[in-house]
């Protein structure tokens, strides 16, 4: 270990312990495991949790030393010699396999050991660990849900013990021990002998609780002076002990811990380091952990030889009148110039105040604050001007930026956001002073981004030009750095072809936004705040008018569970779940009246929110407008952000009526809708080249049909609709790497009945699984999955020892083509859409894309013109074995116009 890796030590030295296996369980049953998962399905609750909650301790308990021990599945000799150690525990939930794996690989990248010993428990891990950090002279803290770790409290070592989720961990020291159990810390194990331990199935003497074995360790000194007397103890319960005398003495030898194992690892091995930020960055990535990220690298800070340096740039000239705008330009433009647009936040969004250029040997300032009309005529000019080479960060962002000024930006050969992204489309964050520091070891020196991709600039200094020079140095470093290695991955095509020009496109959609009925937005708010009142009344009108908060677990849990006493659903930390599947299976078992009330007040809260978000989305011109994101999903599909219009509710009638204050604008005829049907199957019957998905669609066939009537072995006419949703569920599963344990939540069926109709639907279309077999195969060594159009993702995650990352990996592996080749698609029948409404000077536009369905708005006389070329473009825009379905509708507003 280098002396550079170690943390500065503090004083006195700190031991930090952490009982890896207590603290797992724990951190995953205080997280909702459906609110921590990777696209590719993998939870990760457990391993967020944890970590979070090793970061606190860490921040808070300064340990100069860490270390975290766990049990192996392995026999030990507890078990060996009492066959019902442990026994009776609750099957571990299917959502925690896998990640104690993946925690173990964190603490690898975060450079903290874990230890194992075969034939030992954790806690004797744990108690060996504290004996030979007092040993050493440190201080000792254990992190510990199991209280055989009081045992182990002296002045030295205190145990921090979790009471509720992971940030309530109180230390527990000798005083409180005797506090709370009337023993000292040391005679705990005696105690815990007399009473037993449910959770290790120790049974202790019946009629003897933790006060009468308190009463008796301190009348006679300990468990050992309680058996030299026990014919001296009277009564019913010294009859008892008497009885059971052989549990107490067994109990007393399990429950005591080991402190002298010959451990694998040494104290000197645990000092705290800094963490891999490589590794951490890579396993973050695929773990999705973003805020994480941030808490860790804020918390250990950089290493002092990685650490980036301030970007030294030249001199920059402030570019005051016209004359010199030109100059400049003239002198340096005939090359590479990075921009930068310098911002200030604005409504909400953020208004542009000046304008960064460098060039190779020159950098430059415009300020818009201090210009007239002739420089800034001279600015739109060098702007607009093709021949003039530009470079920026977020090209989107800043041509709307500029838009708004009237300045129109052309000549913008490299977006060095999007070209981070489709480099390494994993990464969380390609905001410029994440990119910078990672790719050329700058900082900006930035202290939150603004809106639009842009930076904040600290503007209450004197100085607000500098920091947009550095921030336009940097863009132009950059776009030289990343531009071979984007080459290099076969991304430039895409750079150049797709996803650029779609920036375009995209920014006039985005400027255009779409009209809303404000009066109907208002309607459905009332409407909604109706349903929630009436179903608050009927709820507590099934309990004999009790009035709860129906927003509170806690109170629901007492309600459901003691009042009317219904089945339990799933075990939590805090109770019983009362998460929104739960209580849907709930209702489906008992059908009671308070549970219908419930899940109405539910839907209508939700929708009510949904409402709310727009109405304060709606601008002066009585138009959304959402911006498109193209560097958050990792396969390429756009996101939709403030709001997010992708996430309208559609499956509900209620909901659908939300879609209905989506209007046609003044000046326009109608809404058209178009979107591919299924589109993801039928690059799935590309890719694969299955003769029977192929066959399917040659002919018109219902898919899901036909592939239940083989799945199932009946005809097309007999497959149920239950049958339907089973293939359907499926088919869409495996394009997604869907487990035979996934499918049978998703379907609520048992594992043995999906794997069953996997291996069925597998018999009959074997092409598939052949082609998702391949995919794998093909991505393990090329280290990158490919979309038909060449978009890579690499994977190397499916080269890890670490088989859950693996997992994740070749789950992506079976995702990003199919859907990666769908968010293809929709961006090329875009952009050709986009050219044909201009080529025909058509007053018609787009206005929305929401996954594989187009939104325009259609001027007067224009109906039939705009769907031909959308029929056409959307049809054309992928050469695939099986045709491109588009369907499209009319109607005034969005949901008129759906089909």
């Amino acid at each position: 270990m280098s002396e550079s890796t170690k943390l500065v030590p503090t004083e006195p030295q700190r031991l930090l312990v952490i009982d890896g296996h207590s603290m797992a369980f724990r951190a995953f049953y205080a997280l909702p495991a459906e609110n921590f998962a990777t696209d590719t399905g993998q939870h990760t609750n457990a391993v967020h949790g944890f970590v979070s909650m090793l970061l606190t301790m860490i921040r808070q308990q300064k340990p100069t030393h860490v270390a975290v021990a766990f049990d192996l599945d392995t026999p030990t000799f507890r078990s060996l010699e009492y066959t019902e150690y442990k026994g009776g525990r609750n099957k571990t939930p299917e959502e925690f396999y896998g990640q104690i794996d993946l925690i173990q690989k964190v603490m690898e990248a975060m450079n903290i050991p874990t230890i194992t010993m075969d034939g030992f428990e954790a806690d004797d891990i744990i108690a060996t660990l504290a004996a030979q950090g007092e040993a050493a002279g440190l201080d000792v803290l254990v992190v510990s849900g199991d209280r055989d770790a009081f045992q182990l409290i002296t002045e030295k070592t205190l145990v921090l013990y979790p009471k509720k989720g992971i940030s309530d961990i109180p230390p527990m020291d000798a005083a409180a021990v005797e506090a709370k159990y009337f023993v000292r810390p040391d005679q705990y194990s005696d105690l815990a002998a007399l009473v037993g331990e449910t959770a290790d199935n120790l049974p202790g003497v019946p009629g003897v609780g933790p006060k009468t074995a308190a009463k008796w360790i301190n009348l006679y000194g300990g468990l050992a002076g309680i058996l030299e007397n026990i014919n001296q103890i009277k009564g019913k319960v010294g009859d008892s002990l008497r009885e059971h005398v052989d549990n107490v003495s067994r109990n007393r030898h399990l429950n005591h811990l080991l402190r002298d194992l010959e451990l694998p690892v040494g104290i000197d091995a645990m000092v705290l380091e800094r963490p891999n930020r490589e590794a951490i960055e890579e396993l973050f990535d695929a773990l999705q952990f973003n805020t994480l990220r941030k808490r860790l690298f804020d918390l250990f800070g950089d290493e002092p030889d990685d650490a980036p340096e301030a970007a030294e740039i030249a001199e920059h000239q402030d570019l005051a009148d016209a004359a010199a705008i030109r100059t400049w330009f003239a002198s340096h433009g005939a090359a590479l110039v990075g921009l930068h647009a310098a911002t200030v936040p604005a409504g909400g969004g953020a208004d542009v105040i000046g304008l960064a250029f460098a060039a190779s040997d020159a950098n430059a300032y415009v300020s818009l604050e201090r210009i007239d009309a002739d420089t800034e005529a001279a600015l739109a000019q060098v702007l607009a001007a093709p021949g003039y080479a530009k470079a920026v960060h977020d090209f989107k962002g800043t041509y709307k930026l500029l838009a708004a000024r009237g300045l129109e930006l052309a000549g913008v050969q490299d977006d060095t956001m999007i070209t981070a992204y489709l480099i390494q489309p994993d990464r969380r964050s390609h905001e410029l002073a994440d990119i910078a520091q990672v790719h050329l070891k700058l900082s900006l020196e930035v202290d939150a981004p603004a809106g639009n991709g842009q930076l904040a600039l600290d503007l209450e200094g004197p100085d607000t030009a500098t920091p947009a020079v550095r921030a336009a140095h940097a863009v132009r470093e950059l776009s030289l750095h990343l531009a071979p290695m984007l080459a290099e991955r076969g991304g430039d095509k895409l750079l150049t072809e797709m996803e650029m020009p779609l920036s375009l496109v995209l920014a006039e959609m985005e400027m255009a936004g779409i009209a809303i009925d404000t009066a109907k937005l208002d309607e459905l708010y009332d409407d909604f705040t109706k349903t929630i009142d009436a179903a608050t009344a009927e709820a507590y009108a099934a309990i004999d008018g009790e009035e709860v908060n129906l927003s509170s677990p806690k109170q629901l849990q007492v309600v459901l569970f003691e009042k009317l006493d219904l089945p339990k659903t799933k075990k939590i930390k805090t109770g019983f779940t009362t998460d929104a599947e739960s209580l849907a299976d709930l209702l489906a078992k008992t059908g009671h009246p308070f549970l219908v009330a419930l899940m109405a007040y539910r839907d209508a809260t939700k929708l009510r929110q949904t409402v709310e978000g727009l109405r304060k989305a709606v601008a002066e011109d009585g138009r959304i407008h959402t911006t498109y994101a193209q560097t958050v999903a990792a396969t390429g599909r756009l996101s939709s952000l403030n709001p997010n219009l992708q996430n309208i509710p559609v499956r509900s009638e209620e909901g659908r009526r939300i879609r209905e204050v989506f209007i046609v604008g003044e000046g326009y005829e109608t809404l058209l809708t178009a979107d591919y049907s299924q589109i993801e199957m039928r690059i799935m019957a590309h890719l694969s080249k299955d003769e029977g998905l192929i066959q399917a669609y040659a002919e018109g066939e219902d898919l899901h049909r036909f592939v239940g009537s083989h799945v199932f072995g009946v005809a097309p006419q007999e497959v149920t609709n239950e049958m339907r949703s089973k293939v359907k569920a499926m088919s869409y599963g495996l394009a997604y790497g869907l487990s035979s344990f996934g499918l049978s939540k998703q379907l609520k069926i048992s594992v043995d009945e999906a794997r069953t109709l996997m291996k069925e639907y597998f018999a009959r279309f074997g092409a598939v699984r052949d082609y998702l077999r391949a995919v794998v195969d093909k991505a393990r060594i090329d280290g990158y999955t490919e979309t038909i159009f060449g978009r890579r993702r690499y994977l190397p995650e499916l080269a890890s020892d670490n088989r859950q990352l693996r997992d994740i990996a070749e789950r992506a592996a079976l995702n990003a083509p199919i859907q990666g080749s769908a968010a293809d698609i929709i961006k090329r029948a875009m952009l050709g859409v986009h050219e044909a409404l201009r080529e025909q000077g058509l007053k018609s536009r787009m206005l929305l894309q929401v996954h594989d369905e187009l939104v325009l708005e259609v001027a007067a006389g224009e109906v039939e013109t705009v769907e031909a070329l959308v029929r056409k473009h959307m049809g054309s825009a992928a050469d695939l074995l099986v045709p491109l379905d588009v369907q499209v509708g009319l109607g005034r507003s969005w949901q008129d116009a759906a089909h």
